[in-house]
């Protein structure tokens, strides 16, 4: 890993500091998506919380960002253009001291559709996450999940 812009002085012990850091935040966010997944084997999304506000979320979700369509996959230029990062900071800043890490880096699946993959995963903050997994969650998007990991076995 390079230094950070603006700390070409550092030294090599300092380095290897924020290579440190980079890999326990990269376990962090891999843990968190086997989490998330295991989870909803277990459990119909439809019938799953993600937090207290779920229902809140998904209301301000749906007003601030009616042109989502939770079904589709995520058009990650579109997310990250600077209309979208505007549109996203303003609904995720609501957020700051209702939810845990809100602006704690996350991965989200790009479609619905599919499992984490490294092609289709993309980095968000937690507040995307959960707007768009609860989303997912309420119109049923995330059942296949379950169906898939519970057809035919004997769990």
């Amino acid at each position: 890993m390079s230094a950070p812009a603006g700390d070409v002085g550092l030294t090599p012990e300092q380095q290897e500091n924020f290579e440190d850091i980079e890999k326990q935040f990269a376990v962090k966010v891999v843990q968190h998506m086997e989490t998330y997944f295991n989870i909803l084997e277990k459990v119909r999304g439809s019938q799953l919380r993600l937090t207290k506000l779920d229902d809140e979320i998904y209301k301000h979700f749906k007003e601030a960002f009616p042109e989502f369509d939770a079904s589709k996959p995520i058009n990650e230029d579109d997310m990250k253009s600077k209309e979208g990062k505007e549109k996203w900071r303003n609904f995720i800043n609501q957020y700051e001291k209702k939810v845990d890490d809100y602006n704690f880096g996350t991965m989200l699946r790009a479609d619905p559709k599919t499992e984490y993959s490294q092609e289709g995963t993309i980095f968000v903050v937690r507040m995307q996450f959960y707007a768009i997994e609860i989303a997912r969650n309420k119109e049923g998007l995330n059942d296949w999940v379950y169906e898939k990991a519970n057809s035919g076995s004997s769990k």
